[in-house]
């Protein structure tokens, strides 16, 4: 992978959650294209493996971990196969996180009407249980994997811990409360660590990414011809920059704030890559 500037990060290893994925697996390939060892973390073990195997084929030393973000026990026999093969870790990237249909309801606006209906999901109809796996998801898959991995960043320079917010942290989606609240939590939590770690050299931030197509949402975006659903053109409207973002274009920020050089004072901020879709107030 062509970065779209120079930064060294050679001898240093990054821990990637959720790298199987979309975005994930496009940082994991763009950090270890500047020098990081890189581990790859995925509940999916044969996509964890898939990245780690062509980041290897590309020049790259990478592995892939089967990992389950939700689990103390899993991440700590992770972290002991990382340090294993790279030593100790000097960068956490939090990726793991999605939504999840019972965490949502099916229409923009509450109509009594539907409370009646087959197929339509009200906010009286939330699901307890699915509100609370994808919170846990989202907020204890970043506290969780933060806990077992930061102990190897404390009083190392360049230390840096980069979660991975969105853009319902900033103004909630409709249908999706759950995925809403649980991202506003990692926004919280990201500030929160920043100071929590600063007397030991960790910088936290976070990257808000606006809309990108991914496995997860494409369903939902795009229809079985490939255009637009109802939902993506509406999303388009609000977006200034008239489309959809590129995995690609989030590499510039993420490297940013994880070179010390370019960022060593940047803590405790949530960035939005976003085509201004944050900035537009829709008038």
């Amino acid at each position: 992978m062509k970065l779209p500037f120079s930064i060294d990060l050679s001898g240093k290893t990054c821990v990637i959650t959720g790298g199987g994925g979309i975005l994930c697996s496009t940082f994991a390939k763009a950090v270890a294209s500047a020098g990081a060892n890189v581990a790859v973390l995925d509940l999916n073990g044969e996509a964890a493996k898939k990245i780690a195997d062509e980041i290897t084929v590309d020049g790259g030393r990478a592995i892939g971990v089967s990992c389950n973000v939700l689990e103390k026990e899993s991440l700590e026999k992770a972290k002991a196969k990382i340090n294993a093969a790279f030593g100790s870790v000097d960068i956490l990237i939090n990726g793991a996180g999605g939504n999840n249909p019972k965490g949502s309801t099916t229409k923009d606006y509450y109509n009594p009407a539907d409370e009646d209906v087959e197929g339509i999901k009200t906010f009286f109809d939330l699901d307890p249980a699915g509100i609370e796996f994808v919170f846990n998801l989202n907020f204890l898959g970043t506290l969780l994997p933060t806990q077992v991995f930061a102990h190897d960043l404390i009083g190392k320079k360049g230390a840096v811990i980069i979660n991975i917010s969105s853009m319902n942290a900033f103004t909630p989606l409709t249908r999706i409360p759950a995925y809403s609240g649980a991202k506003a939590a990692v926004s919280n939590f990201t500030k929160w660590l920043a100071v929590h770690f600063s007397k030991v050299g960790i910088r936290v931030n976070a990257i808000a990414p606006g809309f990108f197509l991914t496995n997860q949402n494409r369903g939902l975006l795009l229809k079985e011809d490939g255009s637009y659903s109802e939902r993506a053109e509406k999303i388009i409207s609000q977006t200034p920059m008239d489309r959809f973002g590129e995995k690609e274009e989030l590499i510039g920020t993420l490297m940013y704030l994880l070179c010390y050089e370019a960022s060593s004072f940047v803590n405790g901020v949530v960035i939005p890559v976003d085509g201004g879709f944050s900035a537009y107030s829709g008038v």
